[in-house]
């Protein structure tokens, strides 16, 4: 991707405020039906890495729900890139830190959709610290919330819809298996998810839905000039293998992946790490 200008801006981020807008429309993406007539519900999925996977899930055949907190602007163009591909899109806005609207936005997409049969956790949050004495409780309880409670309460309320052949992916982290001496309990959280998805696809396989992560490394997405100061952001991803960040539109095969039983039927369990190059503990 091109050089990025140091920048920085409001918390949650929007991807029209970023220097250079990521690639996350999978505009040269081919489908080919491989999630023909699906349903799937994908958290954060209003702008980067959801985006990108929801309109791949659309151009493979899948009608699409995603979740947002704030971004109004990016949720509506995710929709009409989804609609575009000749899929239905429901918009769920709110915040996946209150248990009740993780429940809810489950009811609202079986109810449009007709049912579920891909969930797609990637909602997530961050805030760097220098010392580990500058997490309070007020952000400790906020990372877990939004990247671990809500996972479980989600996923609770899917699996009374979801049947043999359905497929969740977590959303993990290169720092949930490394650590990062600055995002402390973000790593904390996406190891906590990563574990997590080794636990429910051993729970799960009896009854045939499949449970995997995709836990990427640097990827240019609004979450990144909206938690990092501009100097941060400038060097972003350059000191990954191959000195840079990604796209969003280089991770979301990945999910497309898991999500079709005709390429990982016998996947489960799984983390793929889209990190480029770097080499990963496990």
């Amino acid at each position: 991707m091109s050089e990025r200008p140091a920048q920085s801006q409001s918390y949650p981020g929007r991807t029209g405020e970023m220097a250079p807008e990521p690639r996350d429309e999978m505009r040269d993406y081919l489908g080919s039906d491989l999630l023909h007539g699906r349903r799937a519900l994908i958290t954060g999925g209003d702008s980067g890495i959801g985006r990108a996977t929801a309109i791949a899930f659309a151009k493979e055949g899948a009608d699409v729900a995603i979740t947002y907190l704030e971004e109004d602007d990016d949720a509506r163009h995710t929709a009409s890139l989804v609609e575009d591909a000749g899929r239905r899109c429901v918009m769920l806005g709110g915040d996946m830190a209150e248990e009740r609207h993780c429940r809810e936005v489950v009811e609202h997409t079986v109810r449009q959709l007709g049912g579920l049969d891909v969930l797609v956790l990637h909602h997530g949050t961050q805030t760097p610290v220098k010392d580990v004495r500058e997490i309070d409780g007020e952000q400790l309880r906020r990372t877990f919330e939004v990247n671990v409670f809500a996972v479980f309460w989600t996923i609770q309320e899917a699996l009374d819809h979801m049947g043999p052949g359905s497929s969740i992916i977590i959303t993990g982290s290169i720092n949930g298996l490394r650590g990062n001496k600055t995002l402390i309990d973000y790593s904390a959280s996406k190891g906590a998810v990563m574990s997590l998805t080794a636990s429910l696809a051993q729970n799960l396989m009896d009854r045939e839905i499949r449970v995997n992560c995709v836990a990427p490394g640097p990827v240019w997405t609004p979450l990144i000039p909206a938690t990092f100061d501009a100097e941060r952001v400038e060097s972003f991803g350059k000191n990954a293998p191959m000195g840079r960040a990604a796209d969003p539109d280089e991770i979301a095969p990945s999910y497309v992946f898991f999500a079709a039983n005709r390429q990982s039927s016998y996947y489960t369990g799984q983390t793929l790490v889209p990190a480029g190059g770097e080499i990963h503990p496990g």
